[in-house]
């Protein structure tokens, strides 16, 4: 490419995007990029300047040091090595980044003049709390295509179907009635009979569309406005986005944690592993109650059969105790975890050549029921991780990061406790778990309910979020099982309430699920409880869950429980 229109090239593309180039900075790119071709320019410059913005910058002057750290961090070859294929992310590891609505752009924590995220938060903590969560899904809404204008209208039936979100100091300031009217807002409730949209007047009428609205749930809210009251036809969630097209519009920010500087997304290397390694599983397992003899009894069961094929990983939710309170928890969950240790001992490709990851429940030893939840105390798991060298204990929720996959598991009993909070109950409740799911996706975060109903740690509540949307998330919950996928994204509650069946039996389903990438191995159990008295079967079972998930395989379910 010719160096002056090379030039006049660079200097337009920072421009773009609201930054100038010093005179030696656009010398220093030009000979740095003179051999580029047309094709080869557009990503090298992107990417050239995603770096740029990367830096903590004074002012939108751009000058040579902070050119040649860009073009160097873009130069170095990605770092892809065995250490990037398989990783657990605990919730206070998780990269912070805050939307900017003048760029238009998220940038780091480190690149605002916000503190470092503490436990003890302060009041301007609880307050980027809500605003944060509005910016997420207000520049997500902007951009989806019932939102966005088009550029130019063929036919006048094209601009009937857009729609535009109007902000309430808009609507303040009309005296007359506004018709067709949008509004992003969180509902909160002021007095016991009436609720309210946050930062909006009043409403007087409300229906909703499907979902679970609970108050701080973010809704648009369609009606009219007049005489200083917003009358309400509707209410309906944002709409979700699809990761890729997150990523689309963002680049190759690593929003999910990990190693990698960039998004494992765009990572050709990790999917040419993933592809070749057909034979990696994931075990979950929730509700362990390891104090039971039942259940010490039925993980012998299933570790000699996974004795043969060991699992790339074993997940443990809790709760761990049956017995979740009392004096003497402490030390019967270090003798519970010792008596886990010496089963897995006696499977030496098992220990040898599978982790094991333990997810704390609500019931489990620590600080209350605030999140996101540390992992279990070191002097509990001291003994556990000396015999079983490959095991790590995590947060609640923690975030798992194999190949390209990226996978959010939560261990809470959050169903109940969204429907019981619901500003109104769905009027079909059979479909609870879609209604569940749409809600989770749409709000971007894993606990959409008051503060009181689920206390968070104000300065990690983006700990909390489900945006970009993962691949699968795990949700071990006491409600029935389901499988639903939304927006590509897999969501699974393996949790079995109840399981009776005679003998070993086996059924298989492959549930009509489309996916983009790949479907998972789904197989749960019910291994805790005694046997029913008639020899028919396991009654009045408290269960583990088994979930297994292989990322190149298919999907079915399985129930395993046998008689004595």
């Amino acid at each position: 490419m010719e160096p002056e229109r090379l030039r006049r090239r660079l200097s337009s593309a920072f421009r773009v995007r609201g930054l100038l180039l010093r005179a030696e900075a656009v010398k220093y790119l030009t000979e740095t990029l003179r051999s580029l071709n047309e094709e080869e320019f557009e990503d090298v410059i992107d990417k050239i300047i995603d770096a740029v913005e990367k830096q903590p910058l004074s002012n939108n002057m751009i000058e040579l040091p902070t050119v040649e750290a860009a073009v160097q961090e873009c130069s170095q070859a990605i770092d892809e090595t065995i250490e990037n294929v398989f990783n657990i992310i605990g919730a206070f590891d998780i990269p912070r980044y805050i939307y900017n609505s003048d760029r238009k752009r998220f940038i780091p924590l480190s690149m605002t003049n916000f503190p470092v995220p503490n436990l003890f938060g302060t009041a301007r903590d609880k307050a980027e709390l809500f605003r944060e969560r509005y910016s997420i899904l207000q520049q997500r809404t902007h951009r989806h295509e019932l939102f966005t204008p088009a550029a130019v209208v063929v036919h006048p039936d094209d601009s009937r179907s857009k729609f535009q979100l109007k902000t309430v100091e808009s609507l303040l300031g009309n005296t007359t009635k506004v018709r067709e009217v949008i509004v992003l807002g969180m509902i909160t409730q002021l007095k016991e009979v009436s609720c309210y949209l946050l930062w909006t007047v009043q409403i007087i009428s409300h229906s909703f569309h499907s979902g679970l609205y609970t108050e701080s749930c973010f809704v648009l809210a369609e009606g009219w406005y007049e005489d200083e009251v917003f009358h309400v036809n509707a209410f309906g969630f944002p709409p979700t986005e699809p990761s890729a097209a997150t990523r689309a519009f963002y680049g190759n920010i690593n929003f999910f944690g990990g190693p990698s500087s960039t998004s494992v997304k765009a990572s050709a290397k990790l999917k040419q592993l993933e592809d070749e390694n057909e034979d990696a599983m994931f075990v979950f397992l929730s509700d362990v109650w390891l104090d039971q003899a039942e259940v010490l009894e039925k993980l012998h069961t299933m570790f000699s059969g996974y004795s043969s094929a060991p699992p790339t990983c074993f997940f443990f939710c809790g709760n761990f105790s049956s017995a979740p309170y009392g004096k003497n928890q402490i030390q019967s969950l270090k003798g519970s975890l010792k008596a886990l240790a010496d089963i897995i001992c006696e499977y030496p490709s098992i220990h040898k050549s599978s982790r094991f990851v333990f997810v704390p429940g609500p019931e489990d030893p620590g600080p209350g029921s605030v999140l996101p939840r540390p992992p279990l105390a070191e002097n509990i798991t001291q003994e556990f991780r000396r015999l079983v060298p490959f095991s790590v204990f995590t947060t609640n929720p923690c975030r798992i990061q194999y190949c390209t996959q990226e996978i959010i598991i939560f261990r809470e009993d959050l169903v109940n406790k969204m429907c019981r909070n619901c500003v109104r109950f769905p009027s079909s409740s059979m479909d609870i778990p879609n209604h569940f799911v749409k809600t989770i996706l749409s709000q971007g975060h894993l606990t959409p309910l008051p503060l009181y109903v689920s206390p968070v740690y104000w300065a990690y509540d983006y700990a909390l979020r489900v945006y970009p949307v993962p691949d699968m998330l795990v949700i071990a919950d006491k409600y029935d099982p389901f499988t639903v996928t939304n927006t590509d994204c897999l969501c699974i509650n393996p949790f079995i309430i109840h399981c009776k069946c005679s003998g070993w039996r086996r059924r298989r389903r492959r549930p009509g699920i489309s996916r983009s990438k790949k479907d998972g191995f789904l197989q749960w159990c019910s291994p805790s409880g005694s046997r029913a008295a008639n020899g028919s079967g396991w009654n009045n079972l408290k269960p583990f869950v088994l979930f297994a998930f292989v990322p190149n395989g298919a999907i079915s379910q399985q129930c395993l429980c046998q008689h004595r």
